[in-house]
This record gives C-alpha cells, sequence and structure tokens, in this order.
C-alpha cells in the first residue's frame, strides 16, 4: 500500500530566523493580494517569496515570478537562512485551535515523503477534481525549484490506533524543536524533529497496510505527478526510488480528535432575468420550503438564525437567502430517490452529499450553473463564513447565498473508495496546514 519515507528538511536557520512566525504563510490558494503584501512586509525571508512570489508587469520567459522563487531558494540555501537536517526524520506538526472561547482543539499529524502513486492504483485517493491553471502554476514554480515548499494534506485509517500513544507519547516526552503562534486565529503550532528510527519504523509500517485519502491539496499532488513524469522522460535508467518520485504530505489519522471540517457556502451571481418566487416554486417540486422572518440588518441574530436551522434541520437541508424582500428559507430534501433518478451511473456516496444535490437539484437544474460555468468559475463564489455570505446578500454583491453543513470525514472515506469525485470545494479543512516550517529539497 502506501509508502513513507523520511527525509533531510530543509528548515529555517535559528540563528538566522529569530521567531518562526515571521516568516510562515497559509497555503498559496488562500492567499490574497492584500495578504501576499502584508506577509512580504513582515521578513525578508517569510516563504512568501518562495510559495507566491510576487508578479511584475516587466515579466518574462527569462525573469518571471518562478525564476524569482528558484534564484531566492538558492540564495537562502547559500547564505545559511535554509539549512537541511543532517538525518533522514519523519516531523510531528501539532496546530493547536479555537473554534470559540471555551473549546480548545489540537491536530497532530507526520510530515514525510510519500511515494508517488496514479490514482487508479487505489493507494492514494483522492475525492475532488481539480482546475488546469493551479496544476499549470504549481508545475511551473516546481520546474524553477525543485521543491515542495508546502505539503499535501493526506488522511489515513489507523483503526487500531496503533500510532496514537507513540505519537502521544513522543510528544509528551520531547522539547518541540519549533513554535510559532498566529493571534489573528488563536493557533499555536509546534513541531518536532524525529530521527528515531523505532518510532519511523512503526509509523512506516502502519502506512503499508493503509491508503492514503487526499483531504486538500489535490493540485499539489497532481502537479506532484507530472514533474515525476518530465523527470522520468529526462532520466530513462531511473530507478523508481530517486526523490522526484515522492511528494511532501502531512498526514492526519482520520479519528484524530481534532480533524474538523468546515462547511464551504455558495454565493451566486449574474443569473440572468432571475426573479427569486419563481425560484421558489420551481424547488417546491424536490424541497420541503419553510420560510423564516429575519432579523434586522443590525441584528447578529440573523447570523445565529442561520446556524440555528441547520443544526436542527433534517438531514439534505440547505438554507437560501435572497436580500429582495429579506427571504430566507430552509429548503428540505423530500427524498434522496430523485438523485438515483437522475444521476443513476453515480454511486450512493456520491448522491447522498448534500453538495453533490445542492449542485444538482437547484445550481444546474434551476439556476443554470453546470459543469462548464463551474469550471470557468462563473455565477459561484465561496465562503466559510455565515455572517460574511448574509452581508454579501445585504450588500448587494449577489443574489443568493445558499448555506449548507459540512462534509462528514467518513463520506470523503466512501467517495474516495467508490472512486467518485466531489463538486469543487466541498471540503475546507479547519485550519489549512501552514508552509513554512520544513520544505523539500528534491535532489
Amino acid at each position: 500500500m502506501a509508502e513513507l519515507i523520511p527525509f533531510k528538511g530543509l528548515r529555517y536557520n535559528s540563528n538566522m530566523v529569530k521567531d518562526i512566525s515571521d516568516v510562515i504563510t497559509p497555503p498559496y490558494d488562500i492567499i490574497s493580494k492584500a495578504e501576499q503584501d502584508s506577509f512580504y512586509n513582515l521578513s525578508e525571508f517569510n516563504s512568501i517569496r518562495l510559495e507566491l512570489p510576487k508578479e511584475f508587469e516587466e515579466d518574462n520567459e527569462e525573469s518571471n515570478k518562478y525564476t524569482r522563487a528558484g534564484e531566492t531558494l538558492r540564495d537562502w540555501m547559500d547564505r545559511g537562512i535554509l539549512i537541511q537536517d543532517d538525518k533522514d526524520c519523519l516531523y510531528i506538526i501539532q496546530q493547536e485551535y479555537q473554534l470559540s472561547r471555551n473549546k480548545t482543539h489540537t491536530r497532530t499529524g507526520i510530515i514525510g515523503l510519500v511515494r508517488l502513486e496514479e490514482f487508479d492504483k487505489g493507494i492514494i485517493l483522492p475525492h475532488e477534481n481539480t482546475l488546469s491553471k493551479p496544476k499549470a502554476d504549481r508545475l511551473q514554480l516546481m520546474q524553477a525549484c525543485n521543491a515542495n515548499f508546502s505539503q499535501v494534506f493526506g488522511l489515513y485509517d489507523d483503526t487500531r490506533q496503533v500510532l496514537a500513544n507513540p505519537i502521544r507519547d513522543y510528544c509528551d516526552k520531547t522539547k518541540p524543536a519549533v513554535v510559532s503562534s498566529i493571534e489573528k486565529q488563536s493557533e499555536k503550532i509546534r513541531m518536532w524533529v524525529v530521527s528515531d528510527p523505532d518510532f519511523i519504523r512503526q509509523v512506516k509500517e502502519v502506512l503499508q497496510n493503509n491508503r492514503i485519502y487526499i483531504a486538500d491539496g489535490h493540485h499539489r499532488y497532481e502537479t506532484a505527478l507530472a514533474y515525476r513524469d518530465e523527470q522520468r522522460a529526462k532520466n530513462p535508467n531511473y530507478t523508481g526510488n530517486e526523490s522526484y518520485n515522492y511528494v511532501m504530505m502531512t498526514l492526519v489519522d482520520m479519528a484524530d480528535p481534532g480533524l474538523i471540517i468546515m462547511p464551504t457556502h455558495r454565493l451566486v451571481n449574474k443569473i440572468k432575468e432571475f426573479k427569486p418566487q419563481n425560484l421558489i416554486s420551481e424547488l417546491n417540486e424536490y424541497f420541503e420550503i419553510e420560510k423564516y422572518d429575519i432579523p434586522d440588518s443590525e441584528s447578529p441574530l440573523r447570523y445565529e438564525i442561520v446556524q440555528k436551522i441547520l443544526d436542527e434541520a433534517d438531514p439534505h437541508t440547505f438554507v437560501m437567502y435572497m436580500e429582495n424582500n429579506k427571504l430566507l428559507y430552509s429548503l428540505s430534501l423530500k427524498s434522496i430517490d430523485v438523485m438515483k433518478t437522475l444521476l443513476p451511473e453515480r454511486d450512493d456516496s456520491y448522491l447522498s452529499l448534500d453538495v453533490s444535490i445542492l449542485h444538482t437539484l437547484i445550481l444546474d437544474k434551476h439556476l443554470g450553473i453546470g459543469r462548464k460555468k463551474l469550471a470557468n468559475q462563473e455565477n459561484l463564489e465561496y465562503t466559510h463564513s455565515i455572517k460574511e455570505g448574509i452581508e454579501e446578500i445585504e450588500n448587494g454583491n449577489y443574489q443568493i447565498a445558499f448555506f449548507i453543513s459540512p462534509t462528514a470525514i467518513k463520506q470523503i472515506q466512501e467517495v474516495s473508495l467508490a472512486n467518485e469525485k466531489m463538486p469543487q470545494k466541498s471540503t475546507y479543512f479547519y485550519p489549512k496546514l501552514i508552509t513554512g516550517f520544513v520544505f523539500n529539497k528534491i535532489s
């Protein structure tokens, strides 16, 4: 099954970079232009200069954001800003965070190199479709830098909890090598550097009997596959053990108590000749619809009422909010059989997903937002915040907001095993993995 190996991680030199918090970033795909500028200003050594370098008008094929990232990486290595560990290691990463003031969660992962496998082998399993543009971007970065800067986020199913105690014991008895705090998110991150051969052997043995389910980083994984194939074409006598045959990955047990998926809500706009009452009438065919009074725009209760509906509703219930006449509705699916009728070729695991129901019965069938428009990112934007979704509607930026419940871990496993793919933006693992604690330099 899956093959995990330790590696000599490339890390910031603590003598040159005193506070790791100054040089870490979120993954590239959630960083806005303003955040990019902020990270640039935070430190001359911030990993944003590798992960998401700036573009300039005068860029050309010879000099561009990718070549600059490659030059920056080489410069930092030459100057000792980044140094490589002497031994092959695995890295334990813990992210401690709060979703509310009363409760702290801790998610624990292991960072190592995982052998790249085509999806059809059933060893590494995806659950979402990807877009060509982000993959082309990441591939050019890999070609220029020969490195993984951020990790793919993978899940494994340690049913017998073989690794849980050894990981906990190691963290309890050993001081972390790196600690960082992100005040904005009330998040504390700790990383341990583990070269102990017995620990590494235990982890490898568990993974050898396991599949890996990609939680986040599908584009990064497929990019690493493409990069591997390029390198193999250049080196026809490859052995399969070269470092480009692996990708850096953070692996988290599916039963980890700190593993939480947040919902990704949908915001719809630019629907021509949109008439709210017509849509409500049409949706009666498939949904039990209930109208709710919404507090005035100054009251925070309008955010809470949406969450309360989702928490207390039957399965497959959405909340729809339209600013015209302040229309707030719950939509509860009458019968899952309609999905089986419309999509008889799809597996039950796909048909029962809330995002599949929303996309099939509402976005596609009644609003005309089908696969092509989704791929082209037309008519639809996303938010993880009910507050933001409501305010976007009230400010007139969108026509409709659909609020949904999060996808369950078990559903991801079932969809992946059935060789199905969820609609894009079906899962949001919180918090995101952080870039900058350790890099993988591909030799």
